[in-house]
């Protein structure tokens, strides 16, 4: 019989992606702060433990498909990419996920300060790897770290706009161009 569904037969599968779905029902039922780790493992039907072997925390499933893309991105810079390319590749196959639903819902589930706390760390992971790479490309490093903070900026305007505008309604790339383009 398996422990996690009372039925006999194999355990349920779960993945991040259940883990972040469970974890938005609930946000929008209790809000973030009222929501806790327990709670989520009990909505997708896993034991708490379980919960700790695809993310470290609840808002870390939110912003798990962004940081590997950011980390992506890293290496993309770091073999030759130029900062607007990598930068550029965070979008490509973004699609609809927990973080695009949390920005679109950011009342509803009473988020708004993690969204603005964690999307500044991810604002400057963006800005770090792009200012590298201009500096790479012969950039001063002040002007490097300037212009690599309006990449990152960019990026998460973009990521923001795209999800309150309804994310599935077109890719990620038209709102990062439009974004980007304000760079010049």
């Amino acid at each position: 019989m398996s422990s996690t569904t009372g039925k006999p037969g194999r355990p349920k599968a779960i993945s991040r992606e259940m883990l972040a779905e469970a974890a938005c029902e609930l946000f929008l039922e209790r809000g973030y702060e009222q929501t806790s780790v327990a709670d989520i493992a009990m909505r997708a039907g896993v034991g708490r433990s379980s919960f700790f072997n695809y993310a470290s925390s609840k808002g870390e499933l939110l912003w798990g498909s962004l940081d590997e893309r950011i980390a992506q991105a890293r290496l993309a810079a770091e073999s030759g990419s130029s900062a607007h390319e990598a930068v550029r590749g965070i979008a490509a196959g973004f699609v609809p996920d927990a973080l695009a639903l949390a920005f679109a819902n950011a009342d509803a589930m009473q988020i708004e300060d993690h969204l603005e706390r964690e999307a500044a760390l991810r604002m400057w992971r963006i800005a770090a790897l792009a200012a590298g790479a201009l500096r790479r490309e012969g950039v001063e490093q002040t002007a490097a770290d300037v212009r690599g903070g309006a990449y990152g900026a960019a990026a998460i305007s973009a990521i923001r706009s795209w999800s309150t505008s309804g994310a599935g309604s077109g890719p990620l790339g038209g709102h990062l161009d439009r974004a980007l383009a304000v760079i010049g």
